[in-house]
């Protein structure tokens, strides 16, 4: 076992999704998860019914009980659901500033329902990003960050450029929600771009694929590979977890998290 992530994210019951499908992830990539709950949710693959936030303070506290004890090698973080819970992330991620931090704006469920009040993304684009040692937006994602409208390669390239200018270190706009045989992932650093393609699968299995694919670059980063490389390993687990998954529910299923890794 090697890399420890800490999740900072929201509780799915139904376990596709949230800290249940980041913890599967971690573990199945070698890593050790430890995790964080800003919320309970209340959902399953139909959609989401109930958010319950946990309280800020109480937040505060469980990311201190990992960090003081157990510690992290990279911290990934989730659905966050207000402002005043995001202002208590900012505060541990300053004070643990030399952790390696992917961030997932989970501001939207699969489903469609909405995971964040108002003033979340803002507070996601003016104060964590310059935090972050990666951003992971879906297009919906990147264009409420960024003012943008996406679609294209070139589109996904300019948004991860209007990302890297509000802060982040990198950004990795994907193209899942998008159209056509081929899904393209867009890395975008400081030196340039990477493209990761896959072809697209269809399928109804995609209850919490951003979560997953978050917390298996974490993993990456964890164990001590380069973000080029752990991109790639992720999206190509996400991938396969996505491709064979078990088909439960009935409305956006889960993954298969536990399919064979190769590194």
């Amino acid at each position: 076992m090697k890399g420890r992530v800490l999740i900072i994210a929201g509780s799915d019951p139904s376990g596709g999704a949230g800290i249940q499908a980041d913890i599967k992830t971690v573990t199945a990539l070698g890593g050790y998860a430890a995790a964080a709950i800003t919320a309970l949710t209340v959902q399953n693959t139909k959609g989401v019914s109930a958010v319950h936030g946990v309280a800020p303070e109480i937040v505060a506290a469980q990311i201190e009980a990992v960090m003081d004890d157990i510690g992290a090698d990279a911290i990934k973080i989730g659905m966050i659901g207000d402002v005043e819970t995001a202002k208590v992330i900012e505060a541990a991620l300053k004070k643990h500033a030399s952790v390696a931090v992917v961030l997932d704006p989970v501001l939207v469920a699969t489903s469609g329902d909405a995971l964040a009040k108002d003033g979340v993304a803002a507070f996601i684009r003016d104060r964590l990003l310059p935090l972050a040692a990666v951003i992971t937006p879906n297009t919906d994602e990147a264009a409420a960050l960024t003012g943008l409208r996406i679609g294209a390669r070139e589109d996904k390239i300019q948004a991860g450029k209007a990302l890297i200018g509000a802060g982040a270190a990198a950004a990795l706009v994907k193209g899942g929600h998008g159209t056509g045989e081929t899904a393209e992932d867009v890395l975008v650093l400081e030196g340039g771009e990477r493209v990761y393609s896959n072809p697209r699968l269809e399928t109804t299995s995609t209850h919490g694929t951003g979560c997953t694919l978050a917390s298996a670059i974490a993993t990456g980063l964890a164990q001590g590979m380069a973000l080029p490389a752990a991109v790639k390993r992720a999206i190509d687990y996400t991938h396969k977890a996505i491709d064979t998954a078990p088909g439960f529910g009935g409305g956006h299923g889960p993954l298969n998290h536990a399919h064979p890794c190769e590194d």
